[in-house]
């Protein structure tokens, strides 16, 4: 079916008229209604009236030029241009060029017209005016795109780029809101910025567990999340036709937008960002534009503005992302670069004391080992042997601690007997304890079925214990309780030592970190944070109770299997 044009003719002349009509209606590729004026101020009150797609109009009428009521037409009437066709009974070419000059798209003579002349003159004469009108209407879009996109892109700071966006976005529709709504790896997303302060955050899209119907629509499963197609939509086939309520995205499970915010008109495009070279963008979320008052039919210049939009808005969304991305490794760099700076610190201060021991012992046995009798060599030895350990010690304890600053350790869990596990590592502490301390070691409930790291868990116990023991200068008992229940086991080690003071508690399982009443007793302050970090890693936790003068507690509870799904590639 044929879309039907509106054309007006003014002519005094009702024969001429008649000719006009009868060629026109016997167009094969285009239907008109056809209105008629037979004088200027008629053929005036008509414009005003109706729409035009056409004007024929002759040069000499009763009451004034066709090219004086052109002029005026030009000025009082029309707000955008209508193709207008001048007519006149002369071949007079400097009437030709004044009326081309004023804008007409042609000029036509009378006594020369014909049928298939005057049919092909106001075809293209529509159609050149559609193809400008067309023109004129993508530079202005292209003009607010670019200004929109100007705005939006001139901050480097995520959340006010959201904000510009949906401002500038709200502005360009004319509609009644605009939201940015992004998708997140653990839930179904949220709202993150909106052109209307008050808004209700929903859930776009319906959960579903991860497994066969998440692969099935390409979408990377990690748990419970939204089922997305992130093709783009394909092209509208109509470009004049409106687009109903929801402009598809081709979104699985998508609940509708009407009923979630309840408006009469949702447009929602996607934000894609680019994806490391993967030919497939990464979904990062929608661009939503509604209206909640009347009725409102997208047309296809709104979805390409907003899809233009959103292609300008995820850039600036990449570069905001990537700004973060560089100023949190400056700060970790930072951060390694004063982590380092504190190793040096520290394993020059703690090493010149057991460097100075053992130079000390290796000297005097060297030089007077004919003199001293086995006992006393035996006595220096040990002195060597024991700093040695303590500088060992010292050295494991910076590699663990890089680890957890740089990576986290490889977790390697395997089937574990605690009591045996633990009854070994009291007797060692024992051996190398002096007689100051009793070490106890009591167990309650059941501790089989746990699966840990051996190393790992070695270090929790030893920097625990080597604690208790060193903040313990006066000597007493130190407890290991190890209980077992259903789903975890806990242990504590408990002294009766120094204490720490309740304002340095609070930082206590940082790096180098330590009590400020701890006075001459040598130490770095890594055993905690190390003990924090291998706990972590076994998906456990860690507390401490602690009082001056009264001793410490720290208790820690640990899985007894540790969540398969929550373990990295590098533990497996």
């Amino acid at each position: 079916m044929l879309d039907i044009r509106t054309l007006l003719i003014i002519d005094d002349c009702a024969a001429d008229r008649k000719i006009y009509r009868r060629y026109l209606l016997k167009d094969p590729h285009q239907s008109y209604q056809i209105f008629e004026a037979d004088c200027a101020e008629e053929g005036l009150a008509l414009c005003q009236k109706i729409r035009c797609d056409a004007i024929l109009l002759d040069f000499c009428l009763p009451d004034m030029s066709g090219i004086e009521l052109f002029d005026q037409m030009q000025q009082e009437i029309f707000k955008t241009s209508v193709p207008v066709i001048m007519l006149t009974g002369r071949g007079d070419e400097e009437v030709a060029v004044q009326v081309m000059k004023r804008g007409a798209l042609d000029y036509l003579v009378k006594h020369n017209l014909t049928q298939d002349i005057l049919q092909l003159a106001v075809r293209n004469a529509i159609k050149q005016s559609c193809l400008q009108a067309q023109l004129s209407k993508t530079q202005e879009r292209q003009r607010l795109i670019a200004t929109t996109a100007l705005r939006i892109r001139q901050s480097l700071n995520l959340e006010q780029i959201l904000n510009t966006a949906v401002a500038e976005v709200q502005q360009l529709l004319k509609c009644d809101r605009v939201m940015v709504y992004q998708f997140t790896p653990d839930t179904d997303g949220k709202i993150v910025a909106s052109s209307v302060e008050s808004f209700r955050t929903v859930a776009l899209c319906d959960r579903v567990a991860a497994g066969e119907e998440a692969g099935e629509q390409g979408t990377e499963s990690r748990g419970k999340i939204p089922l997305l197609c992130t093709l783009p939509p394909a092209p509208l086939t109509n470009p004049q036709s409106p687009i109903p309520y929801i402009y598809e995205l081709g979104l699985c499970n998508c609940v509708s937008l009407k009923e979630q915010f309840n408006t009469n008109a949702n447009l929602v495009v996607p934000i894609n960002l680019s994806n490391n070279g993967n030919p497939t963008p990464k979904l990062w979320g929608l661009l939503i534009a509604h209206q909640n008052s009347g009725e409102r039919h997208w047309q296809t210049d709104d979805a390409q503005m907003l899809n233009e939009v959103s292609v300008q808005l995820a850039i600036a969304i990449q570069q905001a992302e990537l700004l973060a991305q560089t100023q949190a490794a400056l700060a970790k760099e930072k951060q390694l670069n004063v982590f380092k700076s504190q190793i040096i610190a520290t394993v020059s201060h703690e090493y010149r004391t057991p460097l100075t021991s053992i130079l000390a012992a290796a000297s005097t046995l060297a030089k007077h080992n004919q003199q001293l009798d086995e006992s006393k060599q035996q006595r220096f030895l040990g002195i060597i042997e024991q700093k040695a350990r303590y500088m060992s010690k010292l050295v494991d304890n910076m590699l663990l601690v890089n680890q957890f600053e740089l990576e986290k350790p490889k977790f390697k869990p395997i089937p574990l007997d605690l009591l045996q596990f633990f009854s070994d590592l009291i007797e060692q502490e024992r051996e190398t304890t002096g007689d100051r301390h009793e070490l106890i070691f009591q167990i309650t409930g059941h501790t089989q079925g746990f699966w840990g790291d051996r190393g790992l868990l070695q270090q929790i116990f030893i920097n625990l214990m080597s604690n208790a023991i060193k903040y313990s200068p006066d000597g007493g008992t130190v407890e290991f309780h190890l209980i077992g229940k259903e789903s975890e086991v806990i242990f504590y080690i408990q002294d009766r030592g120094i204490g720490i003071p309740i304002k340095d508690q609070e930082n206590l399982f940082q790096s180098f970190c330590r009590g400020s009443n701890v006075d001459t007793i040598p130490g770095t302050g890594l055993g905690l944070a190390i003990a924090k970090g291998c706990v972590e890693l076994h998906g456990g936790h860690i507390t401490l109770f602690s009082e001056v003068g009264q001793g410490t507690k720290v208790t820690v509870s640990l899985p007894k299997v540790f969540p398969i799904d929550q373990l990295s590639p590098s533990s497996t």
